[in-house]
């Protein structure tokens, strides 16, 4: 063993996770089967489930089936619906907290400021808000793809006198009954929160920049005796997950991802979408509006079966003019009309390229500031997971990661990846890996590939302002190959591509 090596400093913790939503839990599961347990998991909120805890607008619910929307080894079978209620996913949350003994590992209320890389002795440093920095020979940022909460800039909002909500910040306490309010917004939590909130109050104003695509929704409550037999077999369980997903795979995932080859599919859905508005909204002026310009999948769609009836409301009106300002009472369109409020909600999304892709600022191997490095280059990773220039370095959320429709597609995927390089690490007891640079490009050529088959080339998709686009104007965020693809590469991506010392 060289001087340098002996000189090693030891870290604070062997791995240092930062989130603990259903991301940073299954990274941490991983990292336990592989008998790794000096681990912290950070999170800047005051308990885990991510953005199950955070987000608690009324209508909240998952917007992928409930058989699909969980871990595959750890499956709920008491979901009360097919698309279950926010409420449902938190419990979920906590239950797998305790029943893979997480919570001693995590750590609330921290705020991570910045990682930086070590070379000397190759841990990483992760320094907190108003804290002494920690170490670690691993670092996992599992911070959400939708976690930076997006106001918007428009003149005046800082003016306005009364009520703000963001819903990523939803007041409970706040009585919404017989009050004028704005909703700026209609994305798909829009879509889940307007029904819920319009016949409380006396006046709803609905700030549309951009309509989405919305499908009918197959929702109910499951009977009981379903779920007692998917707690007493859970093959029946597993065969429903399998069939919800197999359907989202062949409609959503196959006709965006090869419309150039089907673009049938993608015309279909679109056949399908315009026959709901048709059937719940009949002024023909109204239905325009909400129509989309750009063609399905560019932006991601949505389910509901009251979205739309809620514009047939007297008291709701979709306001499709630009805003011009906001008044300390009132927003003031471009054509110059003042609709006085007392409530503006703020359903605006996230920021996800400009504030999430890192989260926090992370600074590789010789300075290497990725977040620099991804605006001023292009967003690109490794498999979704690994960046050139920062050894042990697990990014859970980076470009090309979301594999598949569900997001535990995505994690189950990224835990397999986890266990092959631990494995490896292990087996050539080695202390460090890093991808290299040739086996990064050629990832995202092959990537950049695929995606000319997508709808993000070949629809039009010019109007959708979608999140899936980067400020470079690529759609980095999905991984353009079919969800068992990505899981099976997962597990067998070649060893060589990596750089172990």
């Amino acid at each position: 063993m060289g001087k340098a090596e002996r000189m090693e400093r030891q870290p604070d913790y062997e791995a240092i996770v930062i989130g603990t939503g259903f991301g940073g839990m299954g990274a941490a599961i991983e990292l336990k089967r592989q008998g790794i347990d000096s681990l912290l998991l950070l999170d800047r909120n005051d308990d885990l489930g991510g953005t199950w805890h955070v987000n608690r607008y009324p209508g909240l619910a998952v917007d992928i089936a409930s058989f699909t929307y969980s871990y595959s080894f750890e499956p709920n079978p008491w979901w009360s619906r097919l698309y279950a209620p926010g409420a449902e996913l938190k419990k979920y949350a906590e239950h797998v907290a305790d029943k893979y003994d997480l919570r001693r590992h995590m750590r609330f209320n921290t705020v991570v400021r910045k990682a930086v890389y070590d070379e000397a002795n190759r841990l990483w440093s992760v320094q907190l808000a108003g804290g002494e920095p920690l170490t670690a020979r691993f670092l996992l940022t599992a911070t959400g793809f939708l976690s930076q909460p997006k106001k918007p800039d428009i003149a005046g909002i800082e003016s306005f006198r009364g009520k703000v909500i963001h819903t990523a910040a939803w007041d409970h306490g706040y009585e919404l009954q017989g009050k004028r309010a704005a909703v700026i917004g209609t994305g798909a939590t829009a879509v889940q929160l307007l029904p819920k909130i319009a016949p409380k109050l006396a006046q709803l104003d609905v700030y549309q920049r951009t309509a989405i695509w919305v499908t009918p929704k197959l929702d109910g409550p499951i009977p009981l005796a379903l779920r007692r037999l998917f707690a007493a077999l859970p093959s029946t369980q597993r065969s429903a997950r399998l069939v919800s997903s197999g359907l989202l795979e062949a409609i959503m995932v196959t006709g965006v991802l090869h419309n150039r080859e089907l673009p049938l599919l993608t015309r279909t859905m679109e056949r399908v979408c315009r026959a709901h508005i048709a059937r719940q909204v009949k002024d023909p002026a109204l239905r325009g509006k909400l129509t989309p310009d750009y063609s399905f999948g560019c932006k991601r769609p949505t389910f509901s079966n009251t979205y739309y009836p809620t514009f047939n409301r007297p008291n709701v009106e979709l306001v499709t003019d630009g805003i011009a300002r906001i008044e300390p009472d009132a927003i003031v369109t471009h054509d110059g009309r003042r609709r006085p409020i007392d409530t503006l909600i703020l359903a605006t999304g996230f920021s996800l390229w400009e504030e999430n892709f890192p989260a926090i600022q992370v600074i590789g191997r010789g300075g290497k500031d990725l977040g620099a490095w991804w605006r001023g280059t292009r967003f690109q990773s490794y498999e979704g997971i690994a960046i050139p220039g920062f050894p042990n370095l697990f990014s859970l959320n980076s470009p090309y990661a979301y594999n598949g429709l569900s997001f535990f597609t995505t994690i189950e995927g990224q835990m397999k990846h986890i266990a092959r390089l631990i494995g490896e690490l292990r087996r050539r007891k080695a202390r460090s890996f890093e991808v290299s640079e040739q086996a990064n490009d050629a990832f995202v050529a092959d990537m950049k590939q695929r995606l000319e088959h997508s709808v993000f080339v070949n629809g039009n998709c010019a109007s959708s302002r979608s999140y899936y686009f980067n400020q470079h104007g690529e759609a980095t965020l999905l991984r353009p190959t079919s969800t068992i693809s990505g899981l099976r590469r997962a597990s067998r991506f070649p060893l060589k591509d990596y750089h172990f010392a």
